[in-house]
């Protein structure tokens, strides 16, 4: 792939062989963006467990301290009093048989989605549509509630959800290039401690095995995924 003259001028920066600390890491991706707008950045994360076992399942949710940086697009399967409380609450669409045919027919335009339990059987026809993409709603992870206008405020103000793909791996938003360092860290900790959490009982040697940082356009920063206590550190050694 013909990497940008930036591209290439900005990953000169980076150190390969050397494992960063989240400190480090954080600085040198916001140093090395090289996208003309605010750029995403996002930790990549590859898990020691095998995602075909049941029991190896690595998925959670976690709220951002300082938020994703953008508005999540938010639907929510309801009817009645509940589609209207949804509504009420900054849904940015509602709706329930009209809403399954929409994306049986290639809607995607949304970043999470939550049910009333009543709705999930209708739902259910849409799940293969759903479940690869992280979107299927979940009681594990709040998304299948009645309580919807929490489910939309919560999202909405930085709740995201995490769920292993088929290779092992985690990809979760952490905020925006025009974040402090400060903040960065932040939400990377709040990331680092859910999914340490969600660690299975059943998954055996290195759990955490490689921790990527990266902002959109941007070169990787590999970062050190033994260091998980004292976040804001920086450390000279790495």
């Amino acid at each position: 792939m013909q990497r940008s003259k930036s591209y290439r001028k900005a990953a000169e920066v980076i150190d390969r062989s050397k494992l960063y600390t989240p400190a480090e890491a954080v600085k040198l991706a916001k140093d090395t963006t090289t996208a003309k707008f605010d750029a995403t950045v996002e930790v990549a994360m590859r898990l020691g467990v095998d995602p075909r076992k049941a029991d190896q399942m690595v998925r959670g949710v976690v709220n951002l301290p300082h938020g994703t940086g953008k508005t999540a697009r938010v639907i929510v399967f309801a009817a009645g009093a509940k589609a209207e409380e949804a509504v009420a609450a900054g849904a940015d669409e509602v709706g329930t048989d009209e809403l399954v045919a929409r994306i049986q027919g290639g809607w995607l335009d949304f970043d999470a989605a939550i049910a009333t339990p009543d709705q999930m059987a209708k739902i259910g026809r849409i799940a293969r549509i759903l479940g690869p993409r992280g979107l299927m709603p979940n009681p594990k992870t709040g998304t299948v509630t009645m309580d919807v206008t929490k489910a939309v405020s919560d999202i909405k103000g930085g709740k995201i959800t995490f769920r292993v793909d088929k290779h092992s791996n985690l990809h979760l938003i952490i905020g925006k290039a025009s974040f402090s360092e400060s903040q960065l860290i932040d939400n990377y900790a709040a990331v680092l401690d859910e999914v340490l959490r969600a660690k299975p009982s059943a998954a055996k040697g290195k759990y955490l095995k490689k921790v990527t940082l990266t902002t959109t356009m941007g070169p990787g920063v590999p970062v050190d995924p033994n260091v998980v206590k004292n976040l804001q550190e920086a450390s000279a050694e790495g």
